[in-house]
Formats: C-alpha cells, structure tokens, sequence
C-alpha cells in the first residue's frame, strides 16, 4: 500500500490540526514566528502572500480570535490544503485562501490592515533542490522582494503593518523594497540560532506611509546550550505567545 501524499501533525503544541505535503516544501518555524510578529487586533483583516498549506494563518487566527485571514498561494495543490487546514480547525468563516499570484493586481476594494509574507529568497544561482515544489518555494529571481512588497502595498491601508521573515543575508534588498514601496519606520529583530552566534533569520516589519528610520530589537534567541528551544521561543512555537515588533 502506498503511503498517502499528506502527513498531518499539529501545531502551537496541539492547539491545531497541520497537514502538510509528504515530500517538497514542508513548514519550519518561519510561519509560527511570522504570525506571532503580526500586530493585528480583533475585526481587523490580514492578507498573506505565499501561505503555502496555511501554518502562518492558522497560528495567527489561534492567537487572535477576532481577527479575519486571507491567504495567497500560486501552488493550486498548496491552496486546496490549506483550505482543507482552515476547515478542519473550524475557522472556514475566518480564513481564506486563494490559488493565484499575489503581483496580479488587486481587485478593487481589496485592502487589508495589516500584510505578511515569507518569500522565496535563494538565489537562482543556489544548487536547487530536486523537488520541483521545494524549487517553486525557495527559489526568487533579483527583483521578487520588490514586486511582492509592492503587491501588497497595494493590498493595505495606509499606516498599516508589513510583516517579512527572512534571511539575514536579504537586509538591504528588503530595506531598498520597503523604502521603494512606500514604506518607513521599519523595525529589525534578528532571530539568534543560540547566544553569541550569528542570525541566520530576520523579522522586519514596517507600516505603510510613516516617516523615520531603521531600528534594531534585541532579538529573539532560538535555541539553548542544551539543544531545545529557549523559553521565550517556546512561548511562541507552543503556547501562542506574541513577538511584538512595537
């Protein structure tokens, strides 16, 4: 008997039900940490761009009950999972995703209060991977950031939020994006893999049409000496915590 296309576990320690492809593309941390830096409040709408099966929704919409969800994913196979996601938690009234290219532009009245993203980010260059949907996920031409940062520019209100989780290594092209769509007061929190060591990842976040520069969190320590997660990130990856940008 084969084994089936779809493995299903949980996320934030149970709280959700997650099935994600066997093979390809599957979820990491980026998604939970992503959602947990998004400062969305009860009846606002949020807008996210490559949802994939919906792990970022699924854990914003369990940390913030009031707040409604919308996904975007270019993989129709991807789309349909997350949907099937949204269901079986039981907030198909709350979420939704769509199959389609988030650079297609917005249908007229389409604005959110706050948007979020976890781009491609290798470089073409980079061996790519054998999988044709992990390519599809990773791999971004030169000018993504800035098409997708303008795309959903276009998608939110002004002195609203952007969210991004990305490679340390993407700062100054995420920089040159955000500024470039009309983004300022942009706030930087590195991820630590432990103390003392370099960030791999980055969050950073800027709102729509505000003034001022860059700053710099402390940032978050991922993991410790002993090999686990550190407290602080376990109250983000498995009791829903908030990391708040602002």
């Amino acid at each position: 008997m084969s084994e089936p296309p779809e493995t299903t576990g949980s996320l934030l320690g149970g709280r959700i039900v997650y099935s994600q492809p066997r093979s390809g593309f599957r979820s990491g941390i980026e998604p939970v940490l992503l959602a947990a830096a998004v400062p969305a409040r009860a009846q606002e709408r949020v807008i996210e761009a490559g949802c994939g099966a919906g792990a970022g929704l699924l854990c914003l919409a369990a940390r913030l009950p009031g707040i409604g969800g919308h996904g975007v994913e270019r993989d129709p196979a991807l789309a349909a999972l997350a949907a099937r996601n949204i269901a079986a938690n039981g907030w198909a009234a709350r979420l939704s995703v769509a199959a389609g290219d988030i650079t297609t532009p917005p249908a007229e009245g389409e604005i959110f209060d706050h948007v979020c993203a976890n781009p491609p980010w290798h470089d073409r260059a980079a061996t790519p991977s054998p999988h044709p949907g992990r390519r599809a996920a990773k791999i971004a031409g030169a000018d993504l950031l800035a098409q997708w940062t303008a795309a959903l520019a276009a998608r939110l209100r002004r002195r609203g939020s952007l969210t991004l989780i990305l490679p340390a290594s993407q700062l100054a092209r995420a920089l040159a994006a955000l500024r470039a769509g009309g983004f300022g007061a942009a706030t930087l929190l590195p991820l630590w893999p432990r103390a003392g060591q370099p960030a791999r990842l980055i969050l950073l976040q800027a709102i729509k049409g505000a003034a001022g520069g860059e700053r710099v969190l402390p940032g978050l320590v991922l993991h410790g000496e002993a090999g686990g997660f550190t407290e602080a990130a376990e109250a983000i990856l498995r009791n829903g915590a908030g990391l708040p940008l602002r």
